[in-house]
Order: C-alpha cells, then sequence, then structure tokens
C-alpha cells in the first residue's frame, strides 16, 4: 500500500519522502566528478539527486539508520547510485518515465561477490558478512575515511572472514596472518610483535590509543577475537593520532557493530589436546522501527595445550548499543570483559645451551612452569561514542573510553642457569608475584568534512585527544628459606610447593598526554591527492615533561588510471625518556621517522587490493652513554642517531574471483645501528599465503583452502657457559603450513575443520635477552560447528 501512496503523493506534487531537483533528468550515459562524503544515507541521497538533476524516490523506513561510504570520482549515474547504496539492501530500480526508486536488493546467490559494507561510527568500512579478505575504507592513519589506496601508508587488514575461515580466535592467531609482523615468544602468556624494527607498543581500540607494557604483561597479546569485525595495522611512524609511541607500527582493534536485522550465531568446537571453545553472538534492533540497535557476545575457552601440565581457561563478554537520539545524531555505549585465568604458566623459556656449550634440547612439551604457577591477566571497558552529522557534510565525533588492563601473577619456573646433563643439575627457580594494573582514560574529539579552496572540494579533519593512564604495581617475593633449587633438572615436573609470598616493593606511575592535530587532503587535481597533518602534543610522566612536541604527516597520491595509483609519504612519532645529560638535563625523546613509497591498485570496486612499498624508518635521539655523570653522580646520555631500517613490502589481499580469496606477502626488511645488524630476532625476510576457493556443481557447498608461512633464520647473542660470555646462535628458516576446509550445509549450518602445523614442523624461537628458547606448536586439529539464526 506505502508504494501507491508514495506515488499518489508524487503526481499530486507533494513529495516529503522522496527528493526532485529541477525539470529534466541527466542522460543515464553522462559522467560527472562527484564528492560525497559518507555518513547518513538520506542526506546523501538528496545530494546526489540534486548534483544529478534527477527524481530519487525512497520512504524514510528505507534509509532509517543506514549510511553510506560516499562517493569520490567520477560515475555515470547507474554507477553512481550503486555506489551510494553498496552494503545498505537497497538498489536503484530505474522508472519508465526517468528517475529511479529505490527497492530491497534480492537476497545474493553464495558465489557473486558480497558487496563491501558500511563505514560504521567513522573507523572505517564493517567486514563482518562481506565475506571479503580486504576492506573498502579505514581510518586508522588519519581519521579520513578512505580506502586503502587513498591512505599513502602501508595497512593492512585480517577481515572477520578470514578470522572465520582460518579459526583465529586470538589476537597471536592474527598476527601470524599479518604481513610485516612477526612475533617473538617469552613463554606461556608473553608475546610481542615486531614491526620494520621496533617491538610494537602502540595499540589502538576503534580509534583511541593505549600504551602496552611487555614487561607486565595484561591482557593486549591475548585479547580473543570474537568481539573484533577486524584488525588493521598501520606500520612504520604513527604520532599523528597516537601522540607518543615507537615507530614500528600501531594496532589498531575495531569492535563488531550492532546491525539492523536480526541476526546471531552460535558455535561449539573442539580440538587437539582438549581444546573445547563455545561462541555466541546476537545483534538487531531493540525497538520497533530500529532506532535502538544492539549487540551481545559471549565465549569460553577451556584450551589445554602440548605443554605438560598447562592449561587456559578464557571468558569473554561484550555488550554495545546504538541509538539514533536525532535524525542525524548517534549514541553509543559499550562494556566489554576478558578474562585469561592460566595453570602451569611457563615464566621465560628452555635455556638455548647446556653448561658445555650444546644445544639443549628438550621435548615440545617440556614446561619450565610450576604446577601452581599462573599470569592472569584481565581487561575491563567501557566506551561511549556521539556523533552528529551537519546539513553541510560536516561530522562531529567524541568518543570517551575507560580501561582496566589487570595481572595478578604468582609464578615460579625452572628457568635460572644452565644444566649439566651429567646429572641434571645447575637448574634453579625464579619465583615472584607481581599484582597490578593500568587504568587508563581517554578522550577524544574532532570535526569533519569539505570545504572549497580555489574551485575545488577539499576535506578536513580537525580535533583534539586527552589521556591519563595510572600504573599500580605490587611485587612479592618467597618467604626466608624457601628452596629454588631443582635438583634434577631432566626430571624436573613441577611439582613444588607454592611459597608464602612477602610483600617487597610497590610502584605507582601517572602518565598523562594531550595533544591536538590536523589533517587535510586537497583535491589539488582530479588524479592528485596532498594529504598534509601535524599534531602538537604535550607529555607527562613520573620524572618526565615535554611539551609542544609537533609530529608531522604528509602525503601525496597520484592516479595513474582508475584502478592505479603511486605515493610518497612522511610520518614521524616520539616517545620521552628519562636518561639525563652530563648537565643533569633530560635528553630529547626519542623520534621515529618513516619515509615511504609506493604503488598501490584497487580492483574489482575495491574487492581486491594490492600494494608494493619501500620504506625507509630512522630513530634519533638514542639515548647512548656519554662516558661522564649527571649531577647527582647517575650514568650520563647523549642523544645519537639510533636505529634505522630499510625494506620492502608487498601484499594483496581480496578476491581473484567471486569464489576465489586469498591474503598473501612477502616483506624484507634490515634494521642497522652505527653499521650493525639489529633486531636480529625478526626475520629479515617473510612470506605468508592465505587462501580459499569455494567449490561449485556436485561440491557446491564446500570450501577448501589452505596457508603458509616462512620465516627467513634469525640470531641473537646469547649466553655461552664454558666461556661465560656470548655466542652468536642462530635459528633456521622454517616454514609452517596449515589447512581448512569448510560445509554449508544449508543458510543456517556450517561445518568447520581447521588443521594447524599440518606437517608438524618442529621449529622454535629464541629470545636472547633471556637466553632462552620456546618451541612452536605442534601439529593440531579444530573442529566446529556453526548455526547461523
Amino acid at each position: 500500500m506505502l508504494p501507491w501512496l508514495l506515488c499518489a503523493a508524487l503526481l499530486a506534487g507533494w513529495t516529503p519522502n522522496a527528493v526532485r531537483a529541477q525539470e529534466g533528468r541527466a542522460a543515464p550515459e553522462a559522467r560527472q566528478s562527484w564528492h560525497i562524503a559518507a555518513g547518513p544515507l538520506a542526506p546523501a541521497l538528496r545530494q546526489f539527486a540534486s548534483g544529478a538533476n534527477l527524481l530519487l524516490t525512497f520512504t524514510a523506513d528505507q534509509t532509517s539508520g543506514k549510511t553510506t561510504r560516499g562517493l569520490q570520482g567520477e560515475y555515470a549515474v547507474p554507477e553512481a547510485l550503486a555506489q551510494l547504496l553498496a552494503g545498505t539492501g537497497l538498489s536503484a530500480e530505474p522508472l519508465p518515465r526517468g528517475g529511479y526508486v529505490l527497492r530491497p536488493v534480492p537476497r545474493a546467490e553464495p558465489a557473486q561477490l558480497a558487496p563491501i559494507s558500511v563505514t560504521a561510527n567513522q573507523l572505517g568500512e564493517i567486514t563482518d558478512g562481506t565475506g571479503s579478505y580486504t576492506t573498502g575504507a579505514l581510518a586508522t592513519a588519519t581519521r579520513l575515511v578512505l580506502t586503502p589506496r587513498e591512505t599513502p601508508q602501508s595497512v593492512s587488514v585480517v577481515t572477520r572472514q578470514e578470522m572465520e575461515d582460518f579459526n583465529l580466535t586470538s589476537i597471536d592467531d592474527v598476527m601470524a596472518h599479518m604481513p610485516g609482523v612477526n612475533i617473538v615468544t617469552y613463554d606461556s602468556e608473553r608475546t610481542e610483535y615486531y614491526s620494520r624494527g621496533f617491538a610494537i607498543q602502540n595499540f589502538q581500540y576503534d580509534g583511541i590509543p593505549m600504551m602496552r607494557d611487555s614487561a607486565y604483561s595484561a591482557g593486549n597479546t591475548l585479547s580473543d577475537m570474537a568481539i573484533y569485525d577486524r584488525v588493521e595495522v598501520l606500520r612504520g611512524a604513527t604520532g599523528l593520532l597516537n601522540g607518543s609511541g615507537y615507530p614500528g607500527a600501531t594496532i589498531n582493534l575495531i569492535r563488531k557493530k550492532p546491525t539492523y536485522d536480526f541476526q546471531g550465531h552460535i558455535t561449539g568446537g573442539a580440538g587437539t589436546r582438549d581444546n573445547y571453545r563455545g561462541e555466541l553472538d546476537v545483534s538487531g534492533p531493540l525497538n520497533k522501527n530500529g532506532t535502538v540497535r544492539g549487540r551481545a557476545v559471549a565465549a569460553h575457552q577451556d584450551k589445554h595445550s602440548h605443554l605438560d601440565h598447562y592449561e587456559r581457561q578464557t571468558d569473554v563478554f561484550y555488550g554495545i548499543v546504538e541509538m539514533d537520539v536525532a535524525e542525524n545524531t548517534m549514541l553509543t555505549l559499550g562494556a566489554d570483559y576478558q578474562n585469561n585465568d592460566p595453570t602451569g604458566s611457563t615464566w621465560g623459556g628452555i635455556p638455548i645451551y647446556d653448561v658445555n656449550g650444546n644445544f639443549n634440547k628438550r621435548s615440545r612439551s617440556f614446561n619450565n612452569g610450576a604446577r601452581w604457577s599462573t599470569w592472569e591477566q584481565y581487561t575491563r571497558t567501557v566506551f561511549g561514542t556521539l556523533e552528529h552529522y551537519f546539513d553541510n557534510e560536516w561530522i562531529a565525533k567524541l568518543q570517551l573510553n575507560h580501561q582496566i588492563n589487570g595481572y595478578d601473577a604468582a609464578l615460579g619456573a625452572a628457568a635460572s642457569g644452565n644444566p649439566d646433563p651429567a646429572d641434571g643439575s645447575g637448574i634453579g627457580m625464579w619465583t615472584g608475584k607481581y599484582v597490578g594494573k593500568t587504568r587508563s582514560n581517554a578522550a577524544d574529539l574532532y570535526a569533519s568534512g569539505p570545504f572549497q579552496l580555489f574551485g575545488r572540494r577539499h576535506e578536513l579533519v580537525v580535533g583534539g585527544s586527552i589521556n591519563k593512564r595510572t600504573w599500580t604495581n605490587k611485587g612479592y617475593g618467597p618467604e626466608a628459606g624457601y628452596d629454588t633449587s631443582v635438583g634434577d633438572y631432566y626430571d624436573w615436573d613441577g611439582n613444588v610447593p607454592e611459597p608464602d609470598w612477602q610483600y617487597s616493593y610497590g610502584n605507582r606511575e601517572v602518565t598523562r598526554e594531550r595533544g591536538a592535530y590536523l589533517t587535510s587532503r586537497f583535491n589539488l587535481r582530479d588524479d592528485l591527492k596532498l594529504i598534509t597533518g601535524a599534531r602538537v602534543s604535550d607529555y607527562k610522566g613520573e620524572s618526565i615533561k615535554e611539551s609542544g612536541v609537533v609530529v608531522p604527516l604528509v602525503g601525496l597520491i597520484y592516479d595513474l588510471h582508475n584502478n592505479v595509483s603511486v605515493y610518497g609519504s612522511y610520518s614521524g612519532i616520539f616517545m620521552p625518556q628519562s636518561k639525563q645529560d652530563e648537565q643533569g638535563q633530560t635528553i630529547d625523546p626519542l623520534e621515529g621517522n618513516n619515509y615511504e613509497v609506493g604503488i598501490k591498485g584497487a580492483f574489482f570496486a575495491n574487492r581486491l587490493n594490492a600494494s608494493l612499498a619501500y620504506f625507509r624508518l630512522e630513530q634519533d635521539n638514542y639515548g647512548e652513554e656519554s662516558g661522564g655523570t649527571t649531577p647527582s653522580g647517575g650514568v650520563a646520555y647523549r642523544a645519537v642517531d639510533g636505529v634505522e631500517t630499510k625494506g620492502y613490502e608487498l601484499e594483496l589481499a581480496g578476491a581473484l574471483t567471486p569464489r576465489w580469496d586469498l591474503h598473501a606477502s612477502f616483506t624484507h626488511k634490515v634494521a642497522r645501528q652505527d653499521g650493525d645488524k639489529v633486531d636480529t630476532l625478526s626475520p629479515e625476510n617473510q612470506f605468508r599465503l592465505y587462501t580459499t576457493y569455494e567449490l561449485s556443481g556436485a561440491f557446491d557447498g564446500l570450501t577448501v583452502g589452505g596457508g603458509a608461512r616462512w620465516m627467513d633464520k634469525t640470531w641473537g647473542d646469547v649466553s655461552y657457559p664454558p666461556n661465560g660470555g656470548t655466542i652468536k646462535h642462530t635459528v633456521d628458516d622454517y616454514w609452517v603450513v596449515d589447512a581448512m576446509a569448510s560445509y554449508r550445509f544449508n543458510d543456517r549450518l556450517t561445518a568447520s575443520l581447521k588443521v594447524n602445523n599440518l606437517l608438524d614442523e618442529e621449529y622454535y624461537t629464541i629470545f636472547s635477552w633471556y637466553s632462552t628458547y620456546t618451541w612452536g606448536e605442534p601439529r593440531n586439529v579444530d573442529l566446529s560447528l556453526t548455526y547461523r539464526f
């Protein structure tokens, strides 16, 4: 009935829910340049209809709560409408006498390429439900919502579909797929990620920066993926939005968002060595007209291990509500919770050498931890955003985040010394108890929109942020007389009593950071864009204060043709340091500078992205001992040029055909300091390839796939017992091959099989600081069943 009433209203000249420009309409074949910002769908359609001089008919119910990724570039009217409506569930149907009317899109066949989704909370495009191995847009680099091709820095994404295909349930799993990132394992509860010669300490959650301290690990590298839509990694110096940090990369975890239609799934799975997991995800409207939407996710995993007497239980809960509080205003409130509760935690790894200087080969099941040893880690987050879309296409957004990262670690491990093969002597226990947490409060406010200059349309972001982190810690030691001897190391089974812990010391550190940032995207020509930006930051720590630190970003992108662009960029970041010179002055902050040039391509309506980048990354003001002392008698330092990393990266991600998805990369880097190679625990060369193919015909419903990653050799200087000094230890290169298969019984029920380390490769990584090594996980199998509703 509604379409007939609408047509009658149009014939009568009354068009409250239609857009009518002046009489006449543009020829469908004509192409024109469009600049429509991402945002609510209805005003974007009104702007399009006015610019195209055509009649476009739709109802308020059709567009309520829906957004569009916007429209940039030259398109004919049908193409432009398809781009504006991508992912909205609507299509534009031409009318016999001219104009268009919006209709629901029929349900797509499985073999069709899934449409790219729409922006949510100005964080980029949602990947959940797209079936894609790439994203159409992201905002991690500049706050501007840009396609990967439009972003003049190296950025990679692991999407929801890739996580589901390969059962990537933890952030470690995701980083194993991520180009240009290497994982260094400390022990069962701590991993460190490295990129371009530096440890990654910068994390973001929905674009809000949080720093991570690996020494007191508190949940960042144990994050469960059940609540996240995708993970983005922006490589190089990323100070524009982060402020302080190290120049290797930033990891941005984007949470799942509510949907306009009711949907959900329940998954149950079991794997090798008593690995059990369950997950529930429910999303949809919370009122009749869909102006309030919610999503809830819960997951539980009980994972035993190839390590003797080790297991970890993980519990995850997440809830989010979006409310359209006005036609162009949306309020988002949410919270998440994760507990990681292990028993039999290791602390450090296996000593590389025995007392005679021979490789100390222990079985892959060896656990140096006591049976009571545990490193519980947890996160608690509440967050809110308020965003408003103005009629002039500007957007204002306020984002608030309160996060607690905590730990309760009572640790004991046979890790001190080097064993004597004759009788197993020479090893003692490390023992310690640490209880602490970091409370982080962050706020970010910015406005973004277009402006006119010299007859062309450009874009601007202006904003500011404030962050306060408070870390508290209590350290405990064993009671006097506690026996830390191991006896025969080769008979160690972790069955020793836990000590009575005695309080030893406490820590409390408060860090405050605030900054203002500005980013502009100048449309110099239709095929040439200039991105410039800067952040001015103030930083205050316990004994450090820096004011007015300027961090720049400059990028230039030139479109060679409709699918390929070349770019160049410079970006920076800074990190305050407490070291003093001989005059007692704190030396300047570490400065990371990233220079990058490359070529990017986007094909098949942005469903396949390709990139090739060459980079040079420099760290200046590295603190080197000067040979003198400070006025207080401490060791004095001077600021010198630090690490320089050079390399290149290749990546291909997305759909090669409607049934064939792929994520492949090759990275090469060499990091040097004063001519000597550093960061040698990360391989200089890495290759990754993960792909899936959906079969048809007699095998319709079956998807098969696999992956492989190759890590070049690594090395480090470690302690060598025979001479009491150090020796270079080299780890050979290795391949790890994975395989997967899934079968879709119908639209609701799917079974999935994943085999990790299919060839059961024996490989290990070293941590030279401890002079230890850790075995990689042996072959394991996971089988799961998912029901969607």
